[in-house]
């Protein structure tokens, strides 16, 4: 009985001891959770930093793909035909306007030279016999004219004569002919006059045609010299010493590219165009600056500030783009014909906008874009608001905005709406550091063609925001 009695309580002493391990535990789960929720009532409000609204005017920089284009191109082809002797030139050098790059065998056109120059030796002899003649034709016509004067004064003393019958008939009938005679000889020899004067003309027109020959031969011969007709960088020469060549052939010999000075071809689609120009119109923007600046294709930026030179006047059927090109000094040859690039153009500038660091500017889950705002009563706001581009690595916001407001630029993702924060002015010398320390550009990155970046989602701004609070709660300890 002592033994059964004994295990009965020790049961009895165990069920105790566990029931009042379960009051202890449960007493101090209850002394935890009140300490935590003094705790949190004690907790200081989140430290946020704000930006005041200024709202102004504004430029809209825009990214778009371009293409470096030579100002000038020229393709070197020979005026004449033969055999290439020698090339005068280095390839891949810059040569000068006039530079000899090639010269062409020059036999046969040194050959023509002197077969022209015995065409005129020729031309002029027929000429001088020419003048001969016409002076010999000249003479003969005085003599006839004399002859034929004589015959008519013999006549003249015959007519009265014969009316008296002094003088036979016959006597003066051969003074009619005489004088017939001598009439018809001074035709033939003023026909012969001017037969010897266009045999005159004949031979100057002969002479003319021979030196013209002759300065065709010479021009050919000069020909021989390929020049360069620009100045500028010349390619790889497609011929070599003893290759045969045609006049006007339709293969270059050679290609010279103005490097000095490039242009950048630039496509804008034609209805994004045509809402700027409505803007601007309607008062809503004005005109931008004509600047534009490049960056290569490694991601550097041109260190040369480029100008708008011209829009094109029609659209690309094929597009729906409308080409701009910008003209950049190239004294270094940086910039190579055919290389894409990005151009940054701020063709509007927006009135009563305001600008704002990336990390103030969230994405909704429904894709609309807001931002945190500090009220009257130190409580966040919501507050939706629209972009139109990027200037300076800052969003432009147009609208949703007042003068005045108050916007969370750091410390938005440890926040909510209707939540009671502190705040100290934004230093954007803090948020550049962050961005290093988080391996990111202080210049955003625009994406796509003709398009404007977009903003960054809410989860890219809470890996931003974090960031900023840890940096917060090492500078609090």
């Amino acid at each position: 009985m002592s033994k059964v009695f004994m295990k009965r309580n020790f049961r009895a002493a165990a069920i105790a001891a566990v029931f009042s391990g379960m009051a202890l535990l449960t007493a101090c789960n209850q002394s935890g959770q009140a300490d935590q929720a003094a705790a949190s009532q004690q907790m200081p409000p989140a430290v946020v930093d704000v930006q005041t609204v200024n709202l102004g005017a504004i430029p809209i920089s825009k990214t778009f793909s371009g293409r470096v284009t030579a100002v000038e191109t020229s393709e070197v082809r020979p005026q004449v035909t033969g055999i290439i002797d020698e090339v005068l030139f280095r390839e891949g050098s810059f040569v000068r306007a006039g530079q000899p790059l090639y010269r062409i065998n020059t036999d046969n056109y040194a050959s023509a030279i002197n077969a022209g120059r015995a065409s005129i030796a020729n031309a002029e002899a027929s000429a001088q016999n020419a003048r001969a003649a016409y002076a010999q034709s000249q003479a003969a016509l005085v003599a006839q004219q004399a002859t034929l004067a004589q015959a008519r004064a013999d006549l003249a003393r015959l007519q009265g004569l014969v009316e008296a019958d002094a003088v036979s008939k016959q006597v003066y009938d051969q003074a009619v002919t005489a004088v017939r005679t001598a009439e018809a000889n001074v035709e033939a020899a003023k026909a012969t006059v001017e037969q010897a004067r266009a045999g005159i003309g004949s031979a100057d027109a002969a002479i003319n045609s021979a030196k013209a020959s002759l300065s065709a031969s010479e021009l050919d011969y000069s020909r021989t010299i390929v020049k360069a007709p620009i100045s500028g960088r010349i390619g790889i020469s497609a011929v070599t010493n003893g290759a045969l060549v045609a006049a006007n052939q339709g293969n270059a010999l050679a290609t010279i590219t103005r490097t000095d000075y490039v242009y950048v071809d630039i496509s804008q689609s034609s209805s994004e165009m045509l809402r700027l120009r409505q803007q601007i119109a309607e008062g809503k923007a004005s005109e931008g600056s004509s600047d534009v600046q490049i960056v290569l294709e490694d991601g550097q930026p041109y260190p040369i500030i480029g100008r708008l030179a011209l829009s094109d006047a029609s659209v690309d059927e094929a597009t729906g783009a409308v080409k701009i090109r910008a003209v950049f000094p190239n004294p270094d040859g940086i910039l190579i014909p055919g290389m894409y690039v990005n151009a940054n153009l701020a063709q509007s500038i927006v009135n009563n906008a305001t600008l704002l660091p990336q990390s103030a500017v969230m994405r909704t889950p429904k894709g609309e874009t807001q931002v945190y705002v500090v009220n009257a009563e130190k409580k966040i706001e919501a507050r939706m608001v629209k972009t139109a581009g990027t200037f300076n690595g800052q969003w432009v916001i147009t609208e949703g905005l007042m003068q005045g407001d108050n916007v969370v630029i750091v410390g938005g993702a440890k926040v909510k709406p209707d939540q009671v924060v502190e705040t100290r002015p934004y230093a954007p010398a803090d948020q550049a550091a962050q961005n290093a320390t988080q391996g990111t550009a202080a210049q955003p990155a625009q994406q796509g063609q003709n398009t404007v970046m977009a903003p960054p989602s809410s989860s890219d701004a809470q890996n931003d925001e974090s960031a900023s609070k840890a940096a917060d709660a090492t500078t609090a300890q």
